[in-house]
């Protein structure tokens, strides 16, 4: 729908005149928009169906109760993340090229094919995958309607009883029939795995402000590189701005084999556990990564509004700075890096940890951070953004030379140094859905 929708758009690409005799090019119309804003919001649906349960069933491959699968459980998460990355990095370099030099129709069109491709795989699988079936139960919403409903009428029956607690309570036990039993079983199972889902949200909580940083890779970091020298090579070639975000990707795909391959193996000889170190001790060190990535990047954003007072280029914006877009790559690296450890360690978290009928809910709420991060990011740039306009001059000035991006992740630093701690505090203090699967000895 994307890639047809360019297609209707560049057929109604002729000009049209305005009011004051110029000529531009006629805007789509409601039918085109509405079609074209239709096809993004299908991504975004399928996104948030595909993402939580891909994972959820790519990891039920593996059986829980077999030490080596256990390990390659653990792998699995680490690979995943590779061949997500690895897309990405070609996206980013290969598919920005051709939607600027070449058109958006194909732009689309390429990742149309690769997704009919990718399902046709997929279907291939569909006799050699393991799957768990739960014959007879019902969906979370189902259950607790029902226990909410059964949970109403018992109530109602203790209301019409009109005799003593004690004699009450006697008379309860004495009169519980098969389906009372089941319906009380059903509250129970049902309000476990409420408190199952609600002990894991301040983990949740605590990782939105890596969410939060993590957004300014895609936004202000693009800004930035558009503003700087982007030429390598002898011929000269021009780096589109958002191709800098596939050095996190590269780091990724360079850094997972060596995690994987090296540092897990390294680390389980000393600590004795399957993944080497636990799920929370890995998120918390990409989040220790993504402190000092924000550190890095206010310190070359300073060092960049030099560059441009120095130059006298402030009040010219286009014209880019004598500064390369390598001082840059550092910011995009330990994101990179910090994404292998926190980005997969929170999959891994949140599938492992909630019942197992619900897995796919808990991959959903790793998602969520992110969503919800980015709601948090735009949020307190709008706040910022109107506390500083009034007071002279935007932290987010459209010109970027103008403004104080600087200051901006300074602040995040610092908000990512309180989340750290608060962090560690929950991280320490949780206690492991099954602690033989975290803490069990692997033999080489």
């Amino acid at each position: 729908m994307l890639a047809f929708s360019t297609m209707l758009s560049s057929g109604s690409g002729h000009q049209c005149t305005t009011a004051r005799g110029q000529t531009q090019t006629c805007a789509p119309s409601t039918l085109k928009a509405t079609f074209f804003y239709v096809s993004l919001y299908i991504v975004a649906v399928a996104q948030g169906g595909h993402k939580p349960c891909v994972q959820a069933f790519g990891a039920d491959q593996f059986d829980q109760s077999d030490p080596k699968e256990t390990v390659s459980r653990s792998s699995f998460f680490n690979w995943w993340y590779f061949g997500m990355c690895a897309g990405t990095a070609v996206t980013l370099v290969l598919l920005s090229y051709v939607q600027d030099n070449i058109g958006w129709g194909l732009g689309f069109g390429i990742p149309c094919a690769v997704m009919a491709a990718a399902l046709a795989v997929f279907l291939l699988g569909t006799r050699t995958y393991r799957y768990y079936v739960t014959a007879g139960e019902r969906g979370l919403f189902a259950r607790a309607a029902e226990a909410f409903a059964e949970w109403r009428s018992r109530r109602k029956t203790l209301q019409h009883r009109d005799r003593p607690a004690a004699e009450g309570a006697l008379g309860f036990s004495a009169g519980v029939d098969e389906e009372e039993q089941a319906a009380v079983s059903n509250s129970a199972g049902l309000v476990k795995e409420a408190k199952a889902i609600i002990r894991l949200f301040p983990i949740w909580a605590t990782c939105l402000l890596y969410a939060v940083a993590f957004s300014q890779s895609s936004t202000f970091f693009t800004k930035q590189a558009a503003t700087l020298d982007r030429r390598i090579g002898r011929h000269g070639l021009q780096v589109p701005p958002a191709a800098l975000q596939s050095f996190i990707s590269i780091t990724i795909v360079v850094f997972i084999p060596i995690y994987d391959r090296v540092l897990v193996p390294v680390s389980r000889r000393y600590s004795g556990k399957p993944s080497g170190i636990t799920m929370l001790q890995r998120i918390g060190t990409g989040m220790l990564l993504s402190l000092l990535s924000m550190v890095i990047a206010a310190l070359v954003e300073k060092h960049r509004l030099g560059v441009a007072r120095d130059a006298g280029l402030v009040d010219k914006p286009k014209v880019p700075l004598p500064m390369s877009l390598w001082w840059m790559v550092p910011q995009y690296v330990l994101f990179g890096a910090a994404d292998v450890f926190t980005m997969v360690g929170l999959q891994e978290f949140f599938y492992d940890q909630v019942p197992d009928k619900l897995r796919s809910l808990g991959l959903a709420l790793y998602l969520s951070i992110f969503g919800v991060g980015s709601f948090i990011s735009s949020a307190l740039v709008s706040v910022i953004d109107r506390v500083t306009t009034a007071r002279g001059g935007s932290w987010f000035n459209n010109n970027l030379n103008r403004g104080h991006v600087d200051y901006f992740y300074w602040l995040l630093a610092a908000l990512s140094a309180v989340e750290l701690l608060a962090y560690v505090f929950f991280a320490v203090t949780y206690k492991y859905k099954n602690k033989r699967a975290v803490h069990a000895t692997v033999e080489s």
